[in-house]
């Protein structure tokens, strides 16, 4: 399997207030993006191996076009009240390991912010909004490798550097969908099942045993 994160997603509210909670922690906000012609906005927290973005609809119309209405991006935000799933999650190929298939079956987006005949690989299950969204970017790199001008701030508060584990709580009990099976057994998520969505992040090994929980801004709890 020659896949590894590359940055998950939290579906929030429009300009992403919680995102004040993280910068009280002590991350240090990178570069926010607006996905011209998707309808969608962000708020990002990068990592040595992985990001953190908080993702918004900020144009709804854009969100339902022709071109993006396959993502369900916009049923997903707009149906966070009401239960929808609020996380994704990115795989790239690992740098220097030969290419592979997807754990997944996919289907190419092509967003209006890419270049023609550039697309991002989506899982078949894109319609389950009570499971996060599934996709790869086959270009993206770890973001320590970054070139100089699109380094981000890696450096944060009680020296966190790698994100180590990734586990999710989702509310739907099994059976899941293939596609989100196949991505469980390769281990780079744990899934449970409970009352309410938590995404549960663990950095460089959890060797302080400490924790902070974002809840109820943020379904989010760091572990370091």
């Amino acid at each position: 399997m020659a896949f590894e994160l590359d940055h998950l997603f939290i579906c929030t509210a429009p300009n992403a207030p919680a995102a004040e909670r993280l910068l009280q922690f002590g991350l240090v906000e990178g570069r926010a993006n607006v996905h011209a012609g998707q309808g969608t906005a962000n708020r990002c927290f990068f990592f040595h191996n992985l990001m953190l973005e908080l993702l918004w609809v900020h144009n709804a119309a854009e969100a339902q076009s022709d071109n993006t209405r396959p993502t369900h991006l916009w049923d997903r935000w707009s149906g966070l009240a009401q239960g929808t799933c609020p996380f994704g999650i990115c795989l790239r190929p690992i740098a220097g390991q030969a290419s592979s298939t997807l754990p997944f079956p996919n289907w190419n987006y092509q967003p209006a912010y890419f270049p023609a005949g550039v697309a991002i690989p989506v899982a078949t299950n894109i319609s389950v909004l009570s499971e996060p969204m599934l996709f790869c970017l086959p270009f993206a790199t770890r973001q320590d490798s970054y070139t100089e001008a699109k380094a981000q701030p890696l450096d944060h508060a009680f020296g966190l550097r790698e994100v180590t584990r990734v586990s999710l709580t989702l509310t739907q009990s099994p059976p899941r969908s293939g596609e989100l099976e196949v991505l469980a057994a390769t281990n780079l998520i744990a899934i449970q099942t409970g009352p309410t969505y938590l995404m549960e992040l663990g950095f460089d090994g959890e060797t302080q045993a400490q924790h902070r929980d974002f809840r109820p801004a943020l379904p989010l709890i760091v572990h370091w």
